[in-house]
């Protein structure tokens, strides 16, 4: 099992999940956190930090496709590992629905 971020993240960009992980596998986008699956211990202690609930275990239904995302931004996307101000629209855009389709960019964060 793993954690992974799901599309709920985009265009919000909490931290506050890389701030309690033990292992530093979060990897941050332009507006978004991923997760690497090899990396996480499935620890678990991410999942309730998430002001968007926008982490889950891969186990639940719909996250089949999440792991792969994760996967692969986490190969692209520099590390992250201490807390930084979400997103200026984060609380504007949670829950918002087609955030992928609408929002989401490949691009890594700028250091």
């Amino acid at each position: 099992m793993t954690y992974v971020v799901l599309d709920n993240c985009i265009a919000c960009k909490y931290t506050d999940c890389v701030e309690v992980c033990p292992v530093d596998c979060f990897y941050e986008g332009e507006n978004m956190l991923v997760i690497h699956p090899d990396e996480c211990i499935d620890c678990g202690v991410c999942e309730p930090e998430c002001p968007a609930d926008a982490i889950r275990a891969d186990t639940e239904p719909g996250t089949e496709s999440w792991v792969e995302f994760n996967r692969k931004y986490s190969e692209l996307w520099p590390v992250i590992i201490e807390r930084k101000e979400p997103l200026p629209n984060a609380e504007e855009r949670d829950g918002e629905e087609g955030k992928l389709q609408k929002y989401f960019s490949e691009a890594p964060a700028e250091q």
